[in-house]
């Protein structure tokens, strides 16, 4: 270990230890081009508009995931630790230089890619385009990981003005090998007519859905908390979208060039899972809705699973009731978002809907203790909280429905 890398774990450990388990990041902002956006991040007006980078739409969470965009900035999507002596140290540097302090040294030791999740709030005037994300087998191909991903619709937010997602394709499409149906629509690349093919479902705020990699889906324009594999790789196959037509580079971002060459639009149909797209019993088997966690009840408040059916991430909504407390303990490492309220997690004070004091990454140490959250306010205090693959085993799942329902 270097010099420099012994300094940065000291300093590192150091937050850790001064902030007793816990410490506070920034918010990290990140632009797309391929829609403008739904303005509900709590940014001032004239903030959201970055020019040829197009707009402000995400803000991700606890992230150690580089946005891969067209017009590439440094750092951006990756978390910064918010100390006063030390303005750029990474959130990603920070597992990297002390993974045992944050992660603890079993899981550190058993999960060498760090806390490998991404959280994040995406915000879209306009339905996102259908696309897909590429599995394990395809996304290697780029050197990239795969995104499997889930939603949550928080409460109280205006749903937008497409609040309906597309999820996979008509079942006779899979079952009758017409996937050559979705290939005009690639190749021809001048219209959203290739939602035609696929189901809409309205989309219902303090609902979720949960959407493996290589399932084709256009979320709609609900504001969204999403938690998702540590990725950025897709594929957009939807040509026109908020009244424009996008690049059609997107088509082929994380496709190799000579697949481009030799195959073309054809090749993309090779990364989706058909069988999946055309589950018959998609919805009994995709939608998530909240499920109380009967032993996380307290007086003071509850929590839920709100992002759950994998062993990939997890993540839970507790509340806690006006001017009560609630003791929290939890399996490992995880990022909170204060949503709404305000008040003190285990002493730090925190406000929803205020950037700078809504976002906090808890060590393994501090999680798997006791801890107090206080409601010092007149509403309820909202935590989102964010968990890495295999932190809580006992994670709920679906049961498969119906005979020909998705593995």
């Amino acid at each position: 270990m270097t010099t420099d890398q012994q300094q940065l774990r000291a300093t590192v450990e150091k937050a850790v230890e001064d902030g007793n388990g816990i410490v506070r990041l920034r918010p990290a902002w990140v632009a797309r081009a391929f829609l403008p956006p739904g303005r509900r991040l709590d940014l001032p007006e004239s903030q959201y508009e970055l020019g040829e980078r197009g707009g402000i739409c995400e803000r991700w969470l606890a992230s150690t995931t580089q946005a891969d965009n067209r017009v590439g900035v440094a750092k951006e999507g990756l978390s910064i630790l918010a100390l006063e002596s030390h303005e750029s140290i990474t959130l990603k540097e920070a597992v990297e230089a002390a993974a045992e302090t944050i992660l603890g040294a079993e899981y550190a030791a058993s999960h060498p890619r760090g806390l490998d999740r991404l959280a994040k709030i995406f915000d879209y005037e306009y339905r996102i385009p259908y696309h897909l994300h590429q599995m394990k087998q395809h996304a290697a191909l780029v050197g990239r990981n795969p995104k499997e991903e889930a939603y949550y619709f928080p409460e109280g937010v205006p749903m937008g003005k497409e609040p309906e997602s597309y999820f996979g394709v008509h079942p006779s499409i899979s079952e009758e090998n017409r996937q050559d149906v979705l290939l005009p629509h690639l190749e021809q690349w001048e219209s959203d007519l290739i939602l035609q093919h696929s189901r809409a479902y309205k989309l219902v705020p303090g609902d979720g859905w949960h959407i493996p990699a290589g399932i084709l889906h256009a979320p709609g324009s609900a504001l969204t908390i999403e938690l998702q594999e540590d990725s950025d790789v897709f594929a957009m196959l939807q040509a026109k979208a908020g009244g424009r037509i996008i690049s059609k580079d997107l088509l082929f971002k994380d496709v190799r060039p000579e697949d481009r060459q030799s195959y073309g639009e054809r090749f993309i149909l090779q990364l989706i899972d058909w069988k999946a797209n055309g589950d018959h019993y998609f919805y009994e088997n995709r939608h998530t809705p909240p499920l109380l966690i009967e032993n996380s009840k307290q007086a003071g408040g509850d929590e839920h699973w709100i992002f759950y059916n994998t062993l990939k991430f997890s993540g839970k909504k507790l509340v806690v009731r006006p001017h009560q407390t609630y003791e929290s303990v939890d399996a490992g490492v995880y990022n909170a978002l204060i949503w709404r309220g305000r008040g003190r997690f285990d002493g730090h004070i925190v406000e929803g809907g205020h950037p700078q004091m809504d976002e906090l990454l808890i060590s393994f140490a501090k999680a798997t203790q006791p801890l107090v959250i206080e409601n010092s306010g007149s509403e309820d205090l909202v935590v989102f909280k964010f968990f890495g693959p295999d932190v809580n085993p006992n994670v709920p799942m679906l049961n498969p429905f119906g005979s020909k329902s998705a593995p």
